[in-house]
């Protein structure tokens, strides 16, 4: 016997004051359902969410719950008026006999119930929404970006709860693990239509490149018909005037066919450019020590960052890998032992609240304002990476229309804010660029560019992330911070980390007791006598670094064997010329270091 659905969705449209947000939507979600929902930024997810929610009513259409049915909303900004404590919020729907929900839930995505919501973060009081929620055990559970402020053990009891649950569960997120993990069908919303697929979102990067392949070819198709229907009208039509009106009209059909289609946003235009080179070694920190009373955030801890290098900080919320990565880049100063910067450093630096970005500003503001992109005479112009640029054609490089260039920054979406400040960052020149939680609220599109402009920027990045998908495309050193001072340094990134820690799931870590191992003179003694704890990692690291920079050699090497280049195009044969130098020195330079920790290792 079918069961009925626990939400329809009929013909929904909706606009505010502009063009349409959705149009004629409908869309079922079923008992069971397992539902990822993705779009590009802006696109309407959580306006969706909302209306599935009844939180936002459409113009046209209706919404329908099945009967009994409960739906359970957890939105990015909860409204906590009218409670004292985390407690009393993430309760207020619980009998007595069933508190212990929240505080079960409390202990696995790490808040306190008892806190004052005066005094409670922007995170803790997502973490009480979302406790809140899953407590209460509706039919259907909606989830907007529930992993934003969750460390990564948090989101791995998240999964695990969601696994077991026999709830119905909508969700909205930026952290491609986490929805590989969990979903078993994929809702895209794509210029105001809601596609459905009966996948997870494992298959959506697949299906959407089929999808707009489609879409082109058919687009080609159509350009080609309304180009041969014009070419006859052209040549003939005076004399066919009277025979050929039906003709005529089904050309004026096909050209309004083509006007009605929507072209797709293309990704946005950031580009990422290294600076004036570093010198080899960027940071070296050796036997720091910091302490916060009686908490010990790092104990001991030695490390030496080299140029080109991809180091990722992780850890549990709390336990000090921003006041470390403070430390290593000058912000801080350690207690006891010392942080040495390299030469010709040029730093920027996205940080995790956005404090570059002031909310009652527009965005016009925020670049012409900013004393690193002000052009001197020219209000509506920004310096970026050396030269004059309109803000308005700036902005559109990040994917923002000209209408919200005059919009305060606070209108923005959490993924469009990441954006604003990427636009920021990248309008500078740098050679150590540091990423504190940059991927929050990143659609798949833009997380796909960031991560391919890291892998192209020929500079040093230090980043601090809890998204394990990310860490894994990016970090080819991982510093591991696991409490009580220890931070210990391992090859790769999250996956690496795991293997080496000898934990094919991360769930076994936050149940055992047992601790990774330590020499009794300090982290794990290297497995080859001759070198030290970091200069072992160090000599895992290098075949990568050369074989990444091999890549980029032959890459140039084909484009200068063009024999036409220097003619056509002087500036990039240069250009070229000159960073096929550079590379082949910084390969020298590194198989040199290579065959010196080699031989040393063999001693």
């Amino acid at each position: 016997m079918a069961r009925a659905p626990l939400l329809q969705l009929n013909d929904i449209s909706l606009t505010f004051g502009g063009d349409p947000v959705f149009k004629d939507l409908s869309l079922v979600v079923q008992p069971g359902d397992r539902v990822a929902l993705v779009g590009r930024n802006g696109s309407g997810k959580s306006t969706l969410m909302k209306v599935m929610a009844g939180l936002v009513e459409a113009d046209r259409g209706g919404v329908i719950a099945g009967p009994g049915v409960s739906v359970g909303y957890m939105e990015q900004d909860p409204d906590l008026c009218g409670y004292e404590t985390l407690g009393d919020f993430a309760s207020a729907k619980l009998e007595m006999s069933e508190m212990y929900k929240v505080e079960r839930a409390g202990e696995g995505l790490k808040f306190h119930p008892d806190r004052p919501v005066a005094t409670a973060s922007g995170g803790e009081r997502r973490r009480a929404a979302l406790a809140r929620l899953m407590a209460e055990e509706p039919e259907l559970m909606l989830l907007d970006e529930p992993t934003n402020h969750l460390d990564i053990e948090a989101i791995r009891w998240l999964e695990e709860e969601l696994k077991a649950t026999r709830t119905a569960f909508v969700i909205i997120s930026h952290d491609r693990a986490f929805l590989r993990e969990l979903t078993r069908a994929t809702l895209w919303i794509d210029r105001g239509n809601v596609k459905r697929q009966e996948k997870g979102f494992g298959a959506f990067e697949a299906w959407r490149d089929q999808v707009w392949e489609e879409e082109d070819t058919q687009r080609h198709k159509l350009n080609r018909k309304i180009r041969s229907e014009a070419r006859w009208a052209v040549e003939g039509i005076s004399a066919r005037r009277k025979r050929n009106q039906g003709r005529v009209r089904a050309l004026q059909e096909l050209r309004a066919q083509r006007s009605s289609q929507i072209n797709r946003q293309g990704a946005a235009a950031m580009v990422l450019e290294a600076g004036p080179k570093s010198g080899r070694k960027v940071i070296e920190a050796v036997n720091i020590t910091k302490r916060f009373g009686d908490k010990t955030i790092v104990r001991d801890f030695s490390l030496k960052v080299q140029r080109g290098d991809r180091i990722a900080l992780v850890g549990p919320n709390g336990v000090g890998k921003t006041t470390l990565l403070n430390m290593l880049i000058g912000k801080d100063s350690p207690d006891e032992g010392a942080v040495t910067l390299g030469t010709n450093l040029a730093l920027a630096l996205f940080d995790q609240a956005r404090a570059q970005l002031d909310g009652d500003m527009t965005l016009w503001d925020s670049l012409t304002g900013d004393p690193e992109m002000r052009v001197s005479g020219k209000a509506d112009q920004v310096l970026v990476r050396g030269n004059p640029k309109h803000v308005v054609g700036y902005l559109k490089e990040f994917l923002f229309d000209e209408a919200q260039a005059r919009a305060p920054v606070r209108s923005l979406s959490g993924g469009e804010k990441a954006r604003l400040l990427l636009a920021k960052i990248m309008a500078r020149e740098s050679n150590l660029l540091v990423l504190d939680e940059p991927t929050n609220d990143l659609d798949v599109e833009t997380l796909d560019l960031l991560q391919e402009l890291l892998g192209q920027y020929d500079g040093t990045v230090i980043l601090v992330s809890h998204d394990r998908d990310f860490l894994d495309r990016v970090a080819a050193t991982t510093i591991a911070m696991e409490g009580d001072g220890r931070a210990t340094v391992y090859a790769g990134g999250w996956s690496d980390y795991l293997m080496q820690r000898g934990q094919d799931d991360f769930a076994s870590s936050v149940t055992e007791t047992k601790k990774p191992a330590v020499a009794k003179d300090g982290p794990r003694k290297a497995g080859k006598k001759g070198l030290s704890f970091t200069e072992k990692h160090r000599l895992e690291a290098l075949p990568a670094d050369i074989e990444r920079l091999e890549a980029e050699i032959a890459k140039v090497e084909g484009l200068l064997a063009d024999p036409e280049l220097f003619i056509r195009e002087p500036v990039k044969f240069k250009k070229a010329t000159q960073a096929l130098i550079e590379r082949q020195e910084k390969l020298a330079s590194l198989e040199e270091e290579w065959l010196m920790l080699e031989e040393r290792a063999a001693e």
